[in-house]
């Protein structure tokens, strides 16, 4: 495949979703395929500031397609958000002559990596990894598959000794603004309730709902809680109905960061494979985005 980029940057930035490693194992051994100089950066937008950067191998992602987290690890970064921050990461670039970046993560790493685009016009692309699935332009982001079994399968554990011990549980699960989890887990989990930010469910609405059950002897129920519905949190839920109704002995689980660990499932282990090559390809094509500007 013809192209002028022979150098590419590749790094994980934001929160880190299961199926990381596999799209950075996809990236940098389809740039080696391609004879291309591949390098990682280290610690995302904080590693390109700082100058952290690793020039890969094939046998440097060997043996990580099925594990969670992400090798170049990852992080979050204020400086990054300010020019003089942006022009230290875009120096570091040329000083290593990466010519080209791919990067992995959510809605704000893409929002950095379009900004550096706008302001020095390095070809990039972003592979959507995040839980949260909150995407646009894909139906399925790196990690949210992932991160829904994990909370299915706990959600299921649950259920059991909220049966053994006739129980109501709140059960809270990552997304922030997106009820993807929450919707999706609390589908496959059968509760009688999910609250999602995308929906204006009532408190009313809700304590109606599981005081229906209670009246026809409903001994158990689950509630599934988006961590970002407007109704607020599990803890908070399960406080305002605890002081309306005596009916359930009321308990709260809150998943955590637990749905971002884990071996990714076999979707997104393809699926990130699939984004990884896809990446490198759209890069060494040239190919543009349909407002003009190169892939992103």
């Amino acid at each position: 495949m013809e192209s002028k980029i022979s150098k590419i940057g590749v790094f994980t930035s934001g929160g880190d979703a299961p199926g990381m490693n596999a799209a950075l194992r996809a990236v940098v051994r389809t740039a080696i395929y391609y004879k291309k100089d591949i390098y990682g950066i280290m610690h995302g937008y904080e590693g390109m500031i700082s100058g952290d950067i690793v020039k890969l191998g094939a046998r440097s992602v060997g043996n990580i397609i099925q594990r969670g987290g992400t090798i170049l690890k990852s992080a979050r970064s204020k400086e990054f958000r300010t020019k003089e921050g942006r022009e230290k990461a875009f120096i570091n670039l040329q000083k290593n002559g990466i010519e080209a970046l791919v990067a992995i993560g959510g809605d704000g790493t893409f929002t950095g990596l379009h900004k550096l685009q706008e302001e020095y016009g390095i070809p990039a692309v972003c592979i959507p990894g995040t839980i949260d699935n909150d995407i646009a332009g894909t139906d399925f982001t790196v990690g949210f598959d992932t991160a829904t079994n994990t909370a299915v399968d706990a959600i299921d554990k649950i259920r059991d000794t909220a049966i053994s011990h006739n129980r109501l549980f709140f059960i809270e699960v990552m997304g922030r603004n997106s009820g993807y989890i929450a919707i999706n887990s609390g589908i496959a989990g059968g509760a009688v309730a999910t609250i999602i930010p995308e929906e204006s469910m009532t408190l009313d609405e809700l304590f109606a709902k599981l005081e229906e059950g209670g009246k026809t002897n409903k001994k158990s129920s689950l509630v599934v809680v988006a961590e970002g519905s407007k109704l607020g949190g599990a803890i908070e839920l399960a406080k305002k109905f605890s002081e309306r109704s005596s009916y359930f002995d009321i308990k709260v689980t809150i998943l955590g960061h637990l749905q971002r660990g884990g071996t990714p499932t076999y979707f997104d282990r393809v699926l990130a494979s699939k984004m990884g090559v896809a990446a490198v390809e759209g890069l060494l094509k040239g190919e543009k985005r349909r407002d003009g500007g190169n892939s992103q």
